[in-house]
């Protein structure tokens, strides 16, 4: 089993390369959490999709010292692009989760689960992620559902792909750009009405914790295609993850089970962000949760 870890994003929001900024007390990342945790779930890969200018600093902090698990690197480019495309000189932004996934294709191998690189998800994640693989037959996708409430931000709005599910089964997921928690709860900005509309603590949500089948890579290369088709020259549309699996549901060609966790996520969307996830990494170390020295 492999662990795509998407780590190319620009972190705008965050101001700086929010992937490598140490939170743990031996100076980890939050992904070194991901990958020591995949790792114990039973991962024998990890590929780090990341910029090819970033590829010096990530082998010099975490792929240097992960051990436990073969770690390759795979590179989003705006320019790895399908036969007939070219990037527009206008582009700056990355082509989305679809196609950073679809970059780490050439060095995946079996079933795969993909995360953020940003994100912390807690072990049970990757254990049920696992166990999901391991009895997976091709088109049967797994995703892990977090309450919307323990994913949000004390800080500002983040994106969710907020979901429906019917007897553990997703049905629907639409991606919301801007999800807030403020005096009236969890609410989101409808942005065909620009208002905002209240969400039950409860309400799954996508935090890009994937299991898929290697079959879905093809699916993944002809979604890109057809994407390209229509927006090469929208300046920031993207390809997401969720839009991908949505449209081979609404087909019939996969089913997805969604597996729920209480667990509390943790992130550094914004700078303010990052104290709080280095308390939260403490406690568990003080408690046994992780060592001291991750990595030993």
């Amino acid at each position: 089993m492999t662990l795509i870890v998407m780590a190319a994003g620009m972190g705008s929001r965050y101001g700086g390369l929010k992937q490598i900024d140490p939170i743990g007390p031996c100076g980890e990342f939050i992904v070194d959490y991901s990958v020591y945790d995949a790792a114990k779930a039973g991962f024998d890969k990890v590929v780090f999709v990341i910029k090819k200018e970033n590829e010096e600093i990530f082998r010099q902090t975490v792929g240097s010292r992960i051990k436990g698990i073969k770690v390759e690197y795979a590179f989003q480019g705006l320019n790895d692009l399908p036969e007939g495309f070219s990037c527009p000189d206008t582009r700056v932004k990355p082509w989305g989760t679809g196609h950073a996934v679809l970059c780490a294709e050439s060095v995946s191998e079996g079933g795969f689960a993909v995360i953020n690189a940003d994100d912390f998800y807690g072990r049970e994640s990757f254990e049920l992620l696992a166990k999901h693989l391991k009895g997976a037959k091709a088109g049967n996708y797994c995703m892990v559902g977090y309450r919307v409430e323990n994913t949000v931000t004390e800080n500002g709005t983040v994106s969710r792909g907020v979901c429906e599910v019917e007897n553990g089964k997703l049905t629907d997921v639409v991606e919301r750009s801007k999800i807030q928690k403020s005096e009236n709860g969890i609410e989101y900005l409808d942005e065909e009405t620009n208002k905002w509309i209240s969400l039950a603590n409860d309400t799954p949500v996508s935090m890009n914790c994937w299991a898929f089948t290697p079959d879905f890579f093809a699916e993944l290369k002809s979604a890109f295609v057809e994407f390209l088709k229509e927006n090469i020259n929208t300046e920031k549309k993207e390809i997401f993850l969720p839009f991908v699996v949505q449209a081979m549901m609404k087909r019939g060609d996969c089913t997805v089970d969604v597996v729920t966790t209480p667990s509390k996520w943790y992130g550094v969307t914004y700078k303010e962000d990052r104290e709080g996830v280095v308390e939260s990494i403490r406690k568990m170390t003080e408690n046994g949760t992780y060592p001291e020295n991750l990595w030993g």
